[in-house]
Parts: structure tokens; sequence; C-alpha cells
């Protein structure tokens, strides 16, 4: 039997990650062939532009067919990248958040894995048979922090995953997650990002696109006027000291102890947390993959493990 290749996939509500990509988690169906073959899934006999926007918020993945499209488009998108043959056997690895990581892991592992049987599709006008033989789940958040080897010297450390709808937090004791400590709060990006569009609008009575105002938070040089990006910015500020207060609410003391921001949101918020002098001691973490890349890490711990521990 040929060997499964991993591939982490980070299925969040704003944005599909994987190893090597991070694309929006939108997704547009067509009866008949789109002008292009550029982000589109064929699967069913139908055709889906992948990657045009988001998702309504969906929060139970499972209920729409629209969470496993997302995967095949990533699942795709890394064996093209990695030069693997279309018709793979994949080990899929990913996540969800601790919260409610117990009562959803069967649930989704189901749904991910589809009785192992080989489904086929094409992506960009190539044809893929991908077998998806076994699917791990992590917790999402603690996976990312596992790749950074010096955070895990300190005795606690705080996680802040910062997605699109929720703000997953859990404190980590010596490495290990407390379970008691962890919340998800809805408090994610988009959130953020929809404030911003309200105050531009009453202000200046401009209409901005949510890409407009990430380009914006990220510091690129675009076509946009001072005074949007000051209220951009003053906004964005105002959004991170209500999440540092949030966090605090939730029992968690991010003056105390290291505070690891992750996510989509960490990235775009790099400037304004780290210059939220005296509220917490921010180590932000801006690659959006790192959840897809730190399954990647587990599931290649636990095979050396059973290896080792089989003699192999």
């Amino acid at each position: 039997m040929t060997e499964a290749i991993t591939i982490g996939v980070d299925h969040g509500y704003a944005a599909m990650k994987s190893k090597n990509f991070s694309f929006p988690t939108g997704l547009v169906g067509y009866d008949h062939e789109p002008y292009t073959q550029q982000n589109v899934l064929e699967y069913g006999g139908k055709y889906y532009v992948v990657g045009s926007g988001r998702q309504p918020l969906q929060k139970d993945k499972t209920v729409t067919e629209d969470y496993y499209l997302l995967t095949l488009a990533a699942i795709a998108k890394e064996l093209a990248h990695r030069g693997a043959e279309p018709t793979a056997a994949v080990h899929l690895a990913a996540g969800l958040p601790l919260t409610s990581f117990g009562r959803d892991k069967r649930k989704f592992r189901e749904y991910l894995l589809r009785d192992g049987k080989p489904v086929s599709f094409r992506y960009e006008g190539i044809a893929y048979t991908v077998t998806i033989r076994e699917v791990s789940l992590f917790p999402q958040g603690y996976a990312a922090v596992l790749t950074q080897s010096e955070l895990l010297d300190e005795p606690s450390v705080i996680v802040a995953d910062i997605g699109g709808w929720t703000v997953d937090l859990m404190r980590l004791d010596n490495r290990i997650p407390n379970a008691a400590t962890c919340r998800s709060l809805e408090l994610g990006m988009i959130r953020c990002l929809d404030e911003i569009a309200e105050q531009v609008r009453r202000a200046l009575g401009l209409s901005m696109t949510a890409a407009q105002i990430e380009s914006c938070l990220r510091g690129e040089s675009g076509s946009t006027g001072e005074q949007v990006r000051e209220i951009i910015h003053r906004e964005a500020g105002a959004y991170t000291r209500r999440l540092l207060s949030a966090i605090t609410e939730s029992g968690l003391d991010a003056r105390a102890m290291p505070a690891v921001f992750l996510g989509g949101g960490a990235a775009l918020l790099k400037r304004h947390v780290s210059a939220t002098d005296g509220l917490c001691r921010p180590l932000i973490l801006d690659d959006v993959c790192l959840n897809a890349k730190g399954y990647e890490r587990l599931v290649g711990q636990l095979s050396r493990a059973a290896h080792a521990a089989g003699g192999g």
C-alpha cells in the first residue's frame, strides 16, 4: 500500500489554510462551466468557483457540503504544489476549537473521511482521485504554538487564536492545555472589519470592501486616503483594546504571562497589539498557516512514536 501524504488543513470561517496556501472560504456554484479554470472545482457534475468572498456563518461546518468541497480544493492545491501525483492517498490533519473538540470530533472526522472511499474531482482542469485514508483532529491554536519551541519553556502561556468569527482562548500550563480556561469569544476579525466599514461609511460616505480594509491594516500602500486610514487604524485600536478586555474578563491575565496571538486576525492587528503598552506581553505569530503546519507536525510526531513503540 502506498504511503499516505499528510496534508494539514485549517477550516476557518473566513479563510481555508493549508501548509502553503490561504484562500477565502467563498464558494459559488454553477451548473455550467465558468469562463475560467482558475480556482474552479468540478465535483458531482457541478462547477464551483473557490475563494470568492467568504462563507455565511456556519457554526456547524458539517451542515452543508461547502467545507468538504473547500477541503478538496485545499488538497488539490497542496498536491500540485508538492509535485505529487493527482491520484493519491491522503492523511488529512485538521483541527477544532478546544471548547467544542470533544463534542464535535467524531462528526467532523466522519464528515471529512467519507468512509475512506476514493473521490474523483477536477481542480483548475486537472483530474484528481483522492482517497482520504485517515483523518486526525487536533486542538487548533495548541497545534500552532507547538511549532514555537522557545515558548514551551514558559510555565504558563495564554493562546489567543483570532479567527474570522471567533477568538479561541486557552492557557497552557507546562505545555498542556488547561481545559478549564478555554473560551470561544464571538469577537473575530469579521466583527472588527464590519465595524470599521460602518464607521468609514458614517464619517465619509464611502463603502469600503473587507479586502481594502485588510490591505490598509497590513500597511500596504494603496489608493486609500489619509482620512480613511486614520479611521481604520483608530477602530482597529479600539477593537484590540476591547479584545484584551474580554480576555481579562475570561480570567486570563495578559499582563502576568506571555500572550500568543495567532490566526488571520493576529497578522492584521500586529501593529495594534504591540502598541498596547503595559496591557499585555504579546508575541504575535503572523503566519496564517501555522495551525495547518502544526497539524502536520503532530501527525509526524505520532507516526514516529508509533513506529518506535512497534519497533519499526
